[in-house]
């Protein structure tokens, strides 16, 4: 089973209803999984196939306050000489079950075979009504399409911007409020729900330079989330600066500062209370290529200045998560395919990480 660890996705480990984690990574002729035997781990099940015929080897997931999880991809399959392009999704109810049957949604581009084929890896956020997905469209632009809280899917519709490059995100608040970036050449683009559930709408861009598949973002608060992306010339971690996040709606252009550290993808984000206080917690993959963390105080992620590395060289994007006894757990994929997890221990302050154990 050929796992793909180079793609960079970061939200791919989750913690499902019953406590259990669920790590997930696109494979050849589908995704795998991992699933802990029981909360807390430390044993783990899988890596288990589930099969998904011409999936591309990327993937976007996300997970509503039900605890159920959407992936959500692109297939390209070859139909009567040609290739046909078009966004499919399954849905996971139960931590280790199977999840629903691949369904199709479309492309912005309808029977367009030749526009579907250029549009950019999907983005996926669930709001309080139901799920997102956002792509990159043959123009440049991007295009989403949602579904209501009966499940009904709305049809494609067209949300604007242009010279956008690969690496859309999207994530959403524990009440269910969205919101979107996209890097762009010049800027980083951005569309957000004032409330849960109401418009997507764009936003003012932020100027900045941002590399192609580096953008991430992440809850760091209550009805906070913080964007991240790095610059395209140096590899620098950046994000807006804490006071202009927490201006929206004012016409003040928006200012960028470093997070310090530098690396390659995007970077795993958590919002983590640690000795009594609210934090976010930041994983990337380093210069070196080994996993790197760093701690900073919630709705000041300028402050995780100091990265410690750890563990062993891997690929593709680290992932964060609290497991059932509210550790904080890194996830890596090394490069022979295996999964590699590292827990905080319980027995000193702040973020210290135990042993790495290969699942």
């Amino acid at each position: 089973m050929a796992v793909r660890t180079a793609t960079p996705v970061t939200g791919w480990l989750l913690r499902g209803s019953d406590g259990r984690l669920t790590a997930y990574a696109p494979a050849e002729g589908g995704v795998v999984r991992w699933t802990e035997t029981r909360p807390g781990g430390p044993e783990w099940t899988g890596p288990e196939l589930l099969e998904m015929p011409g999936l591309e080897p990327c993937l976007s997931i996300a997970q509503g306050p039900k605890g159920y999880v959407s992936l959500v991809g692109l297939r390209r399959r070859d139909v009567e000489g040609q290739t046909e392009t078009d966004v499919v999704y399954a849905t996971q109810f139960q931590s280790g079950r199977p999840p629903t049957n691949w369904r199709s949604l479309g492309s912005p581009h309808g029977q367009d075979r030749q526009r579907s084929e250029q549009i950019g890896v999907p983005a996926a956020a669930v709001d309080s009504a139901g799920l997102h997905v956002f792509v990159r469209n043959a123009g440049g632009g991007v295009c989403g399409r949602r579904q209501d809280a009966r499940g009904i899917w709305g049809p494609w519709t067209d949300m604007k911007g242009s010279h956008v490059l690969e690496g859309l995100t999207a994530v959403a608040t524990p009440a269910g409020r969205v919101e979107l970036i996209a890097p762009a050449a010049e800027f980083v683009l951005r569309w957000r729900q004032d409330e849960a559930g109401g418009p997507v709408r764009r936003v003012l861009n932020v100027p900045a330079k941002p590399a192609a598949g580096s953008s991430a973002s992440g809850v760091t608060g209550d009805d906070r989330i913080t964007h991240f992306w790095r610059d395209a010339a140096d590899g620098s971690l950046r994000t807006l600066a804490p006071e202009q996040a927490s201006a929206e709606g004012t016409d003040a252009e928006p200012a960028t500062v470093s997070v310090g550290g530098t690396g390659s993808g995007p970077v795993a984000v958590l919002h983590a209370v640690l000795d009594g206080h609210e934090c976010t917690v930041l994983a990337q993959r380093a210069a070196s290529g080994l996993p790197a963390v760093a701690v900073c105080p919630s709705g000041d992620e300028t402050l995780a200045a100091q990265w410690s590395e750890t563990g062993e060289e891997f690929t593709g994007a680290p992932a964060l998560a609290l497991d059932a006894n509210g550790r904080v757990t890194v996830a890596v994929l090394g490069a022979d395919g295996h999964l590699r997890v590292a827990r905080q221990r319980a027995d000193e302050p702040g973020l210290a990480l135990g042993e790495w154990l290969r699942a």
